[in-house]
């Protein structure tokens, strides 16, 4: 069957986002950096911007020489990444075959779909329409036979709206291009063409033996060809849904103190940990985000053993990997705690004889009283005096 592939590309995201709740920013060139310093690296332009001579990666004194009416914003990685969810959500009703890849992407499978939403065409341009309605958010949308052509297509738009290449011309869109629309075709190899075969634009690549590419980048020679053909046979891959059991806090006042930052990591640990034993189940593995006040974010996984639902017992490689993030001087803002691969909790040897309890068991015994109390009283009727704040 042929397939049907919609890109949905909302450009700039992060600046999209925040245009959304500060309009005097729209049609101003806007970038996005980590920090002021001047050496701080641009990592997301406006197109106003672009057309100013600053480009993603350039240090922020460049940009502001370039660019003197330039406004700089900080990350908000809890806007854009609430934004992303109800951009997934509002593709996802048009068909369960949908792939989030990034902030801003959504590629759609929607073969087969015409009798629900008529011709592929006509389904971009109503999910691009309910984006800008519900979101306020103005995207382009490539449509094609696979998903490299359908990216590209929705990349190369100059303004809002949508590009569909025809079935079987997949080739022909793509040979004008320049070679680095190319997945794969980075600045070491687009150089490398340059230099040693003089080629800029696809329709060169795809003139070439497989074998001449094979020549110059191993096994992904082949792939690269197909490619500059207009070929990709990659599927959309939907979300996978693993369950998950998460707590996440923002602090009152950015802090940086260890022992604090300990008392609520100790805090999220605690109520994850009693949902786990509610639910008869422990985790295998164990996740915690930090972010810094200054947007920045690092993340730390650790495995757990003996599938324990016990506080201490979760508790504790969590800790360790705590300190192998949080490394920064910068004051934290919010921290996020997950467990993950959950599974009923293994089982022992029952004794003939009762043995005497083991200090596990004893801590074990204190936590199903504290359940028992908090789950008649709530939650705040006992806590541990670390996680008073």
């Amino acid at each position: 069957m042929t397939r049907h592939i919609i890109h949905l590309h909302i450009p700039a995201f992060p600046i999209a986002v925040e245009r959304v709740a500060r309009p005097e920013l729209r049609d101003r060139p806007v970038a996005v950096a980590w920090g002021r310093a001047a050496r701080t690296s641009v990592f997301c332009v406006s197109s106003e911007a672009r057309l100013e001579g600053v480009a993603r990666g350039m240090p922020l004194g460049r940009a502001r020489d370039v660019c003197p009416g330039l406004t700089v914003l900080s990350p908000d990685p809890m806007r854009t990444e609430k934004a992303g969810r109800l951009l997934a959500e509002t593709a996802a009703r048009y068909t369960p075959l949908w792939e989030p890849p990034r902030p801003g992407h959504v590629y759609l499978d929607v073969t087969g779909t015409s009798r629900l939403w008529g011709r592929a065409k006509d389904t971009a341009d109503r999910i691009r329409r309910e984006v800008l309605a519900r979101l306020g958010l103005a995207g382009t949308a490539g449509v094609a036979g696979n998903k490299m052509v359908s990216s590209i297509a929705s990349r190369i738009h100059p303004v809002p709206g949508i590009l569909d290449v025809d079935l079987g011309r997949e080739e022909v869109f793509m040979a004008p291009l320049e070679v680095d629309v190319l997945p794969g075709i980075g600045p070491v190899r687009r150089r490398l063409l340059l230099e040693e075969l003089g080629i800029i634009r696809v329709r060169q690549v795809a003139a070439l033996e497989a074998g001449d590419l094979r020549l110059l980048f191993g096994r992904h020679g082949e792939v690269i060809h197909q490619r500059a053909l207009g070929v990709d046979p990659t599927p959309v891959y939907p979300p996978r849904k693993k369950p998950v059991v998460m707590e996440e806090t923002i602090l009152s006042e950015d802090d940086n103190d260890d022992h604090r930052l300990l008392g609520f990591l100790y805090g999220m640990v605690e109520q994850c940990a009693s949902r786990l034993r509610d639910r008869g189940l422990a985790p295998r593995k164990a996740g915690l985000l930090v972010r810094y006040a200054d947007g920045r974010e690092k993340v730390g996984r650790t495995g757990l053993a003996g599938g324990s639902a016990w506080d201490m017992d979760l508790y504790a490689p969590l800790e360790q990997a705590f300190f192998r993030a949080c490394i920064r001087r910068v004051r934290v803002r919010f921290m996020r705690v997950w467990f993950t691969e959950l599974a009923p909790p293994s089982g022992r040897q029952l004794s003939l004889f009762p043995p005497a309890p083991s200090p596990g068991e004893e801590r074990a015994g204190v936590t199903r009283a504290l359940d028992r109390i908090r789950g008649r009283y709530g939650d705040s009727a006992i806590r541990y005096g670390r996680i008073l704040k």
